[in-house]
Order: structure tokens, then C-alpha cells, then sequence
């Protein structure tokens, strides 16, 4: 866990880091002027996702429990969840407000799935019932974390749609993410507005996967220890999904192929 933060807080180049923030605010302020003055379009088609148990289950909640999602959230969680359906799984939920989420995602996942619900209100305990336990905690609290890792396996999917402030956010990945099974997934809910906290830090990891130490060679190169961990980072608008490594590899090789090469290889 020390090491994973190392990586996450410890960049050995800040001056460097600085400079490609200033790259990055340049480059978004002109992708919103860009967006700004782009002629509109004719009409908008309506948001659609065939073959999407999750969104459907969204649609048809007419009563009861409340959900309250973005739409766009049902495409991402349809790509990185899909592969879980009808196992048996644990997940585990941060924030669950009204309660209805937790219901969508038993439907999606089926009986087979343990959820855990966590929220800091103590009212969310109405919703605890056969196959959902409903915990009552801060995320932003570390000894909150350590004591759930303590008494509850580790999972496979986590959501974060607590609080939505980056420290919660921060804390939250940094005290789960090692509790998630090889293979499992995190996503966190809800990063809103330019340069926001957390957003740096879901880079920071994603830089950390392109990071190659000196003794790089034709016989690969020792990955870090997020290299190690972390098998993907993906970026859509207000969320961010993190897929764990199913293997941990010893090394990153790239080895050649083939009998021709060019001489200036």
C-alpha cells in the first residue's frame, strides 16, 4: 500500500509535472473554445443502449428506490461489468442515497451477487436485506477502510458515487484498491468540473503506466509497482475506471519477430 502512494505522490520531477499541467489547461481551454463555436446540430439523437440489461432496468423505474445517474454511465458500466454477469461476485457500493442502485445492480449481476452498500447516513440501513449489507461509515475516515478490510473479503467491482469530493475520492482508491481481487474493477462517479483534484491523481496513475526504468532492454523491462497492479485506466466525462491486473507480470517484453529488418534498426 506505502509503495502504491509512493507512486501516486512521490513524482520525481514535479517541475516536469507542472509543465504538462500547464500543457493540459492550455489544451482543454481549446477544446472548450473549439466546443463553443462548432455550429449545432440539426437534432439530437436521443440516448440509446441496445442489449444493455442496466440501462433498460434505469428506464422502466418508474416507483420506488430512487436512482439518480448520468446517462451516459450506462455505456461505461455495460463495457467493464458485462464480463461479471451471473457470477458470483462481491460488490461493493460507496453512496447509495436512496437505495435504488443497489436493487439495479442485483438485477444485473443476479443472485449470485453479495453487495455491500456504504453510505454515512445512518437512515441507508433501512436498505439492508438477504444479499445486501448496508454498512454505516465515512470514506474519507482511514480507520473506516481498515477496519473493512479486516472483517470483509476482498471484492470485485467497487463504485465510488459517495460524497464526490476529491480528498473522499482520493482516500477511497488509495485505502480499496488493494482490496479489490486480480481482474476486478473500480470506478468513481462524479469528478466534476476542470482541474479537479481527483482527476489529477487518476493521471498520475495513468502516467505511471508508461514509466520505464533505465535498465530497459531487449530482454524487457522490471514494471513498477502500479505496472505491476493496475491492467488499464479509462477516462470518460465525470468518471474514471480502473481495471486491476489479472497477473502480476515480472517483466514488460517486447520481443522481435520475423528474419528482415531495415539496416537503420
Amino acid at each position: 500500500m506505502k509503495l502504491l502512494q509512493s507512486f501516486l505522490f512521490g513524482l520525481r520531477h514535479p517541475k516536469l509535472f507542472l509543465k504538462w499541467i500547464r500543457a493540459f489547461r492550455a489544451f482543454a481551454q481549446g477544446l472548450e473554445w473549439s466546443a463553443q463555436h462548432r455550429p449545432a446540430a440539426a437534432t439530437a439523437a436521443p440516448t440509446r443502449y441496445a442489449d444493455n440489461r442496466l440501462w433498460e432496468f434505469f428506464q422502466n423505474k418508474k416507483t420506488g428506490h430512487g436512482i439518480w445517474k448520468w446517462e451516459h454511465y450506462f455505456g461505461v458500466y455495460d463495457r467493464h461489468l458485462r464480463r461479471f454477469r451471473g457470477q458470483n461476485l462481491s460488490l461493493l457500493e460507496i453512496g447509495i442515497f436512496s437505495g435504488g442502485s443497489l436493487e439495479m445492480w442485483r438485477d444485473y449481476f443476479g443472485d449470485g451477487c453479495a453487495i455491500t452498500g456504504v453510505d454515512i447516513e445512518e437512515a441507508c440501513k433501512v436498505y439492508e436485506q438477504k444479499g445486501i449489507r448496508v454498512l454505516i461509515g465515512d470514506q474519507e475516515s482511514r480507520e473506516f477502510w481498515a477496519s473493512f478490510r479486516k472483517t470483509h473479503p476482498m471484492v470485485d467491482v467497487v463504485i465510488d458515487d459517495g460524497g464526490h469530493e476529491p480528498n473522499q475520492q482520493r482516500v477511497t482508491f488509495e485505502e480499496v484498491f488493494s482490496h479489490i481481487k486480480p481482474g476486478g474493477v473500480f470506478i468513481c462517479e462524479d469528478i466534476h468540473q476542470l482541474f479537479n483534484d481527483y482527476s489529477f491523481h487518476a493521471y498520475a496513475v495513468a502516467m505511471n503506466l508508461n514509466g520505464m526504468r533505465k535498465e530497459a532492454g531487449f530482454d524487457g523491462v522490471v514494471p513498477n509497482a502500479l505496472q505491476k497492479e493496475i491492467k488499464s485506466v479509462h477516462f470518460y466525462p465525470y468518471m474514471v475506471v480502473i481495471e486491476k491486473a489479472d497477473v502480476h507480470p515480472e517483466r514488460l517484453v517486447a520481443p522481435r519477430h520475423g528474419t528482415e529488418w531495415q539496416p537503420f534498426l
